[in-house]
């Protein structure tokens, strides 16, 4: 069955006709697009619940058993990329070509559940095992700290690796589900359920993390499970065009093969080179950033409270939910690509300041809150621009192949920004000027995509170039 690569609204035929918004073989009149909102953002607001726990509260555990800079970079960035970078192709290729009953995502998405729970569960025991660990290690063992570390580490990988295989194919569920002309009201509300998800966190649950870890994991596991698998259920995938399979036998032989016909059709375009290169360096936005912005607070001379900073957190996530929307529909008005340049601008005037003038606790606050709105306007106004600018049919894999360039570049970037921090004597104001350097080569690469997007169309009649190579089973779905 023949599916169109745009959802284009139809209009109504006459008197008391319902408007209606087409994607693939799917149809929504504006009730059923509201139920459809329904589901998704209560699926996002419990996968946001449990990444604003799991993050800070873990960031600062690590700093209660005094873990390096360069550890916590190599754990809450090169590990996860590096984990991305093996699983994200294998699973967005055969998520593409997946046919069954409950659709080519929605099995993706709700198998790793109970290993997240797990995950979670193990981190809030940690301590206890690890305890456990160096005790019947002996006299010999690593010091207790080393250990508690390691005990986090596994549980964390196991718990990245869940999570790892879900996102790899949340968005393209998204992309498969939404009409194309909401897409950045639809994200707007996606960003504005997440912040709503750190205002309830930082305001009334961080500030006893110190303390609370155990039921946060555990209590945030739970919300996760629950909401995440009624989100699995409720919502529905249409039908899609046949495929060949692709194995040439279940050996390495069919490895080798899909292998080679990932690569072919994700990297032979230079126009998605380009746009894999952008995403790459600004999905470090906020990467020199975000893993010690908790121990910049504790630094000499701020000492910011961990409930205060919780409650600034609080802040900028308030204001961010208020732009949430308005930003969503300016990136339908304008372009995410357009609007993404301005919010470029605006956020390396921002770490710039913060870099040179974060000083004392007020300075800090200020430089913290402003960090936070501007990265969120960045994140909100470019959220769906992978929906925009990659064809639906192959939406998952280009994604991944974007997201390995971004892996290797973490792998290299993370660690390098903690050792340099180790050796800066912990000076955490770098981090700000560091954001500045990465943002503007983002924004420098975004204009080049821009250019090359308007060859390509620009917003009103854009075409995305079909990937060299692509099976001709998959083009039905244009």
């Amino acid at each position: 069955m023949d599916m169109p690569s745009t959802s284009v609204p139809v209009k109504p035929l006459g008197e008391g006709a319902k408007k209606t918004w087409y994607v693939g073989t799917l149809s929504y009149t504006k009730a059923g697009l509201v139920v459809l909102f329904i589901w998704l953002l209560w699926g996002d607001f419990a996968w946001s619940m449990k990444d604003r726990a799991v993050g800070p509260v873990l960031g600062l555990l690590f700093h209660k058993f005094h873990a390096s800079d360069l550890v916590t970079g190599l754990f809450f960035s090169s590990l996860p990329a590096a984990i991305g970078l093996i699983l994200s192709p294998i699973i967005s290729f055969r998520s593409d070509r997946h046919r069954g009953r409950w659709g080519r995502r929605i099995p993706f998405l709700i198998i790793p559940v109970p290993f997240t729970l797990l995950g979670m569960a193990g981190l809030a025991f940690s301590p206890v095992i690890g305890t456990h660990v160096h005790a019947m290690l002996g006299p010999n063992a690593p010091s207790l700290d080393t250990v508690i570390i390691l005990s986090f580490g596994v549980f964390w990988m196991l718990f990245e690796i869940a999570s790892i295989v879900a996102g790899t194919v949340y968005g393209a569920l998204i992309n498969d589900v939404v009409p194309q002309q909401v897409m950045g009201r639809f994200y707007g509300m996606f960003r504005a359920l997440g912040l709503l998800a750190g205002i309830i966190f930082n305001f009334s649950i961080f500030g006893k993390a110190d303390t609370e870890y155990v039921w946060i994991f555990l209590g945030m596991g739970t919300l996760y499970g629950v909401g995440f698998t009624l989100m699995c259920l409720k919502v529905k995938e249409g039908e899609y065009p046949p495929v060949l399979p692709m194995d040439k036998g279940r050996d390495i032989r069919g490895f080798v093969h899909g292998a080679i016909t990932y690569f072919q059709e994700c990297f032979s375009v230079p126009y998605y080179r380009w746009l894999f290169a952008y995403g790459a360096v600004a999905s470090q936005l906020g990467s020199p950033i975000s893993p010690f912005i908790l121990y910049f607070s504790k630094s000499p001379g701020i000492n910011l409270s961990t409930d205060l900073y919780g409650k600034y957190l609080a802040l900028t996530y308030v204001i961010s939910f208020c732009l949430a929307y308005p930003l969503g529909a300016i990136a339908d008005r304008f372009h995410p690509i357009r609007a993404s340049m301005v919010a470029f601008v605006l956020y390396v005037l921002v770490t710039l300041w913060g870099g040179f003038y974060a000083r004392d606790q007020l300075t800090f606050s200020i430089a913290f809150v402003l960090n936070g709105v501007f990265a969120g306007v960045y994140y909100t106004t470019s959220a769906s621009m992978g929906q925009r600018l990659l064809p639906r049919a192959e939406f998952a894999q280009l994604s991944s192949a974007g997201g390995i360039v971004s892996g290797l570049c973490s792998m290299a970037f993370a660690p390098l920004v903690g050792l340099f921090l180790d050796y800066a004597h912990h000076n955490y104001r770098y981090t700000f000027l560091m954001s500045a350097v990465v943002s503007s080569v983002a924004l420098m690469l975004l204009i080049i995509v821009h250019s090359k997007f308007m060859k390509f169309g620009g917003p009103n009649n854009y075409k995305a170039p079909e990937p060299s190579g692509k099976q001709p089973q998959l083009l039905a779905f244009k």
